[in-house]
């Protein structure tokens, strides 16, 4: 009986072991992961930070809706730039076939 309990016994102490090995590991992402956390959270507040100086506001939608303002502004001289274009060609190719 002695031998089946010193077995077990050293059995108990080699899971023991194994599940110390695990346990480490954890604990080491675990503070990994919470020093990430904390830089994560230092950068967003710059960000936001930075977004309140130079837009007014930190706020996601109104940050989203400044963007979208500024999409449709870009847009709408993308338009304008190819109307312009369009109006030198069509002058170029006035005056090309005038002088032909």
């Amino acid at each position: 009986m002695a031998s089946k309990s010193t077995r077990s016994g050293s059995e108990a102490v080699r899971r023991l072991e194994e599940l110390r090995a695990a346990y480490d590991r954890l604990r080491t992402e675990q503070i990994r992961a919470e020093g990430e956390a904390e830089r994560l959270e230092q950068e967003l507040a710059v960000a936001k930070a930075e977004a309140r100086g130079e837009f007014g506001t930190d706020d996601e939608a109104a940050l989203a809706g400044l963007v979208a303002e500024a999409e449709a502004r870009n847009a709408a001289r993308v338009q304008e730039f190819e109307a312009v274009i369009a109006s030198i060609e069509a002058e170029l190719a006035s005056l090309s076939r005038e002088s032909a």
